[in-house]
């Protein structure tokens, strides 16, 4: 069947995997499968356990999987929600691609897109808040953390003002209406659209992206087994720096406060080991195949066996 998405790292991701024991994998944002098809292929000691928020999704990859249907469950939910509540055991490796799928990004009715006549850039369409509301309901301070937290946009404060004082006028009601208010703050020509950082902090804010992850991270934390792989993508600093900062914290020997004269914590709190200090990215022939792999970086995680002090 045609598939609407390029997995990103592919080929990264499958090394990952690569040695895990028999046990449950479960892909956190099942998407449309690309990952976990080419898993289930690889891996036959896997069984897989997908979960995804948006039933587009789900309803794809339920009939792209049913060649592994007696290895495959499919949960609908966030996953931070509903990773904590898995009863399937043991779990021996877990992935997640924290990106926004190419199907919903090009479909103009989901509001992602820059020119899209609606307004919404939910990943789950049940969900009671939308861009519309956001854009149209915050208030200017509020307009400002987003665009500049979540955002990383250098004029917050002048972009906020733009949008306050176009829908004074009338509510805003299109992604491409948007875009262009964005337009008369922030200069073309640069290497990506005017919008882009904007579209970024409200999908951010729509969908908790931050808090998602966060919930994953603690769920991980708190509910893992010996040799288990956490292998988890992200395609922009705010992310990864989540991402590297627990994961830092997680190969932590000593947990002793820092200003301790000396160790009292027996220096043997690591639950683990990074693969690399540095995040894995796509391959220039990655890049030529799939543009949006630029933005991707892969961390993964392995929690110490028995046998092992996390290495």
């Amino acid at each position: 069947m045609e598939t609407p998405h390029i997995p990103v790292l592919l080929n990264e991701v499958l090394e990952s995997f690569k040695g895990v024991g028999e046990g449950y994998f479960v892909d956190c944002t099942l998407g449309y499968a690309g990952h976990s098809s080419e898993i289930l292929a690889k891996y036959k000691n896997l069984k897989h356990i997908g979960i995804d928020r948006d039933d587009e999704a789900l309803s794809f990859s339920k009939k792209r999987l049913e060649p592994y249907e007696d290895r495959s469950t499919l949960y609908k939910g966030t996953f931070a929600t509903v990773f904590p509540t898995l009863q399937e055991s043991p779990i021996v490796a877990v992935l997640a691609d924290f990106g926004v799928s190419s199907l919903q990004l090009d479909k103009q009715e989901r509001g992602f897109s820059f020119n899209s006549e609606t307004l919404d850039m939910r990943m789950d369409a049940s969900s009671p808040l939308s861009a519309y509301e956001v854009v149209n309901e915050y208030p200017k301070d509020k307009l400002e953390y987003i665009f500049d937290v979540y955002g990383e946009v250098r004029s917050f404060k002048k972009l906020a003002s733009a949008v306050v004082e176009s829908r004074a006028q009338a509510p805003i009601t299109s992604a491409k209406e948007l875009s262009e208010i964005a337009k008369t703050v922030i200069p073309s020509g640069g290497k990506i659209h005017p919008a882009t950082l904007m579209f970024q902090a409200i999908r951010i804010e729509v969908n908790n992206e931050l808090g998602e992850i966060e919930g994953l991270l603690d769920a991980l934390e708190e509910k893992h087994v010996k040799g288990e792989v956490v292998s988890l993508i992200s395609f922009h600093s705010l992310e990864d720096r989540l991402v590297k900062n627990r994961f830092k914290k997680w190969a932590q020997n000593c947990i002793c406060d820092p200003q301790a004269m000396r160790c009292t914590c027996g220096k043997n709190h690591a639950l683990g080991k990074a693969f690399s200090s540095k995040p894995v990215t796509a391959s220039k022939a990655e890049l030529k195949v799939n543009p949006r792999s630029r933005s991707a970086k892969l961390r993964s995680f392995r929690f110490k066996k028995d046998s092992d002090d996390g290495k």
